[in-house]
């Protein structure tokens, strides 16, 4: 595995850069919203196999979620992101090619 964002757990939580990220925070139970339950949210696709390179993603390079993510293109596939700051100070660094368009979404 790779480590796909890392930040202060505040900004983390008010401003994931990260796809991965974001699916993983929107799946977290919130409680009862009057008298119905909310569906859980869920990231779309299956989970990689650890034995095996997901389809249409470089055995050497790529994003292993790529395959799930909405926000992926074809350099998401080919290409493996390193881990970049996203902030002034340094403290909040994800490993996304399109995080500008995951911030405005």
């Amino acid at each position: 595995g790779r480590k796909v964002e890392e930040a202060p757990v505040e900004l983390l939580f008010e401003r994931p850069a990260h796809p991965y990220t974001r699916g993983l925070l929107a799946s977290i139970p919130r409680g009862r919203q009057g008298a119905q339950t909310r569906r859980l949210s869920e990231i779309p696709g299956i989970v990689a196999s650890l034995r095996e390179v997901s389809p249409g993603v470089s055995a050497v390079r790529g994003c292993a979620f790529a395959p799930r993510c909405g926000f992926a293109v074809e350099r998401c596939r080919t290409e493996a992101p390193l881990l970049a700051n996203r902030d002034a100070g340094g403290t909040h660094v994800a490993a996304c090619w399109e995080v500008d368009r995951v911030a405005a979404s």
